[in-house]
């Protein structure tokens, strides 16, 4: 049941332009707060220019950007972060549907795991093998695919389509806090994070701690004159895995399949400066995970809490008590409000491109540039090409079919949203 424009825009969809452009895109090491970063965004605007949208490419004021009082946090350490919004001629009395989604990648980690250059791209049959591929290049290619199958056709559009790039979402959200102080908003916005087919309409939070321990140096040939950091700490480590299995019961339902929908995870451990020295300091940070709706200074709180009643119940903590610290990215959670017709609207869209099934929804269980939108008050959810299960890891990789189906869902969910004239 498409219209003839429909017809035409799903038409115009083109596959082998849609896989040179994701390995164009891998090819760029576009590490968060990286010189390669802000290369992209530049590629980028070329591309959104060469489209005919309006473009706004521009540099960040860090400094003031950092100073607000709901800066998101960042890990990565950077000095320039450019912004980029591509919009389609503004059709005077249509809503504005935002296409998002985030230029920067992780590093790739231990190289001998790769088989290849991370950043050199490969293929193997449907496969784009890089880092990148999936989170989120393909989705990058996927709405620029749709955004040059909407003019490639003609269409007219009544509303507005704005693709939002942006920086720095691995690491906190800099990138989408900057586009939304700039005053760029919309009636409802896509992001094309990897979702392994499903909607994506609820992201848990996460919140990076950083907690100190101290200690008592001495000599290690006698240390019982000395405290050691590490085993101070240890009460702490066992206190943190008790607040996990206390902060997972009775999750939400989008989350209830997942075997801990809000982990708590120490990442680093770091202590002492010599072997034969009793450590005098231990530091280790992790990653909080928040509940859904779930005030960030309140599960915050609950962990501080927990921290110093275990350091009250211990005799060397008592007296020396370790410190909490939140560096880092502060990621709250976010949904897309219940009912919305967006959910619907990409669903159908799916439906109708592929033969099959309405796609389920679920929720997922790390933190997003979604909260960001949704606490600006624009209705967001994520559907995108490729897994996150194979995120972040050397086995990164992503089906091109995959990518212009989503292309199409995209197109046409855009048609739909933003009216045709």
């Amino acid at each position: 049941m498409l219209t003839d424009e429909e017809a035409a825009v799903l038409a115009a969809i083109d596959e082998q332009a849609a896989g040179r452009a994701l390995l164009e895109l891998i090819a760029i090491p576009s590490v968060t707060g990286s010189a390669a970063e802000a290369e992209l965004q530049h590629h980028l605007a070329g591309r959104l220019e060469r489209l005919g949208l309006d473009v706004d490419l521009w540099s960040m004021d860090l400094p003031a950007l950092r100073a607000h009082p709901g800066f998101p946090g960042a890990e990565a350490p950077r000095e320039e972060a450019w912004g980029l919004v591509g919009r389609t001629e503004d059709g005077g009395d249509g809503p504005t549907l935002i296409l998002q989604g985030h230029v920067d990648v992780v590093p790739p980690g231990d190289l001998a795991a790769w088989e290849g250059d991370p950043f050199v791209p490969r293929v193997t049959g449907d496969l784009v093998h890089g880092r990148g591929a999936c989170d989120m290049k393909a989705g990058l290619v996927a709405h620029l695919a749709a955004l040059a199958a909407i003019r490639a056709a003609g269409v007219r559009l009544r509303g507005r389509v704005a693709a939002h790039f942006v920086v720095g979402e691995e690491d906190g959200g800099i990138g989408a806090f900057g586009t939304l102080r700039r005053g760029y908003g919309g009636d409802a916005c896509l992001i094309a994070e990897p979702t392994a087919g499903t909607l994506i309409t609820a992201n848990a939070g996460a919140l990076t701690f950083r907690i100190t321990v101290p200690g008592k140096a001495a000599h290690a040939s006698s240390r019982e004159r000395g405290v050691s950091a590490i085993d101070a700490y240890l009460p702490l480590h066992r206190a943190l895995a008790r607040l996990e299995d206390d902060r997972n019961r009775d999750p939400d339902p989008l989350l209830a399949e997942y075997p801990i929908p809000y982990s708590l995870s120490v990442g680093t451990v770091r202590s002492g400066d010599w072997a034969s020295s009793v450590p005098d300091a231990l530091v280790a940070e992790g990653r909080l995970g928040v509940r859904l709706g779930e005030d960030p200074a309140r599960a915050r709180a609950e962990l501080e809490r927990r921290v110093a009643e275990t350091c009250a119940a211990d005799p060397w903590l008592r007296e020396h008590p370790a410190v909490v610290g939140w560096p880092g990215g502060q990621f709250a959670s976010g949904r897309l409000p219940a009912g919305h017709p967006l959910r619907d609207a990409v669903a159908e869209a799916h439906a109708d491109t592929t033969g099959a099934p309405r796609p389920r929804e679920r929720g997922a269980t790390y933190g997003s540039d979604l909260r960001l939108y949704a606490g600006a008050g624009i209705p967001t959810l994520q559907f995108g090409p490729g897994d996150i299960a194979v995120a972040h890891s050397a086995r990164e990789h992503v089906s091109v079919r995959e990518v212009t189906e989503v292309a199409r869902t995209l197109a046409l969910t855009a048609l739909r949203v933003v009216g045709t004239r």
